[in-house]
């Protein structure tokens, strides 16, 4: 099984706490799929959203593939996903319920099919983003040391 990470959403890792994460197929056009697989791709604005009990990938932008203009996609329409009726309806709870949002964080190509990873987060405050950026300049720091008397 070959996985290809084809695009991230480090933004988002600094903006929120992940509490679980799903993987989710995607309804695509063959147009997308191409420019996907250019790498063509941006995550950062994209949110779920649910509605009459499915899953919809919404502000997510796929550039459009050039060779195909004529045959091409809207680049930020929305995309359904692709998920288990009991995933769809836990993380529909979870949202209605606790202030939390479903974000994309990852995509990439399993087996040549284009797969989605998605994390149910809640947003971080200030004083927890400052925090994440003082741990992780120690731990570097850390690092440093090591390798300076050792390496």
């Amino acid at each position: 099984m070959s996985v290809k990470v084809i695009a991230n959403n480090r933004k988002a890792r600094h903006d929120y706490h992940f509490d679980d994460t799903y993987e989710a197929g995607l309804v695509l056009k063959g147009s997308e799929i191409k420019s996907i697989r250019a790498g063509r791709i941006s995550l950062q604005q994209g949110f779920v959203v649910f509605q009459d009990g499915e899953a919809w990938l919404v502000d997510v932008h796929i550039a459009p593939y050039d060779p195909a203009s004529r045959e091409g996609h809207e680049p930020r329409r929305r995309r359904k996903l692709l998920l288990h009726r009991r995933e769809i309806d836990r993380l529909q709870g979870q949202v209605q319920q606790k202030g939390y949002t479903v974000i994309p964080t990852k995509l990439y190509l399993k087996d040549g099919r284009a797969k989605i990873e998605i994390a149910l987060a809640r947003g971080k405050k200030q004083y927890d983003k400052r925090q994440t950026i003082a741990e992780r300049d120690s731990k570097r720091q850390v690092e440093r040391a090591i390798k300076e008397r050792y390496g």
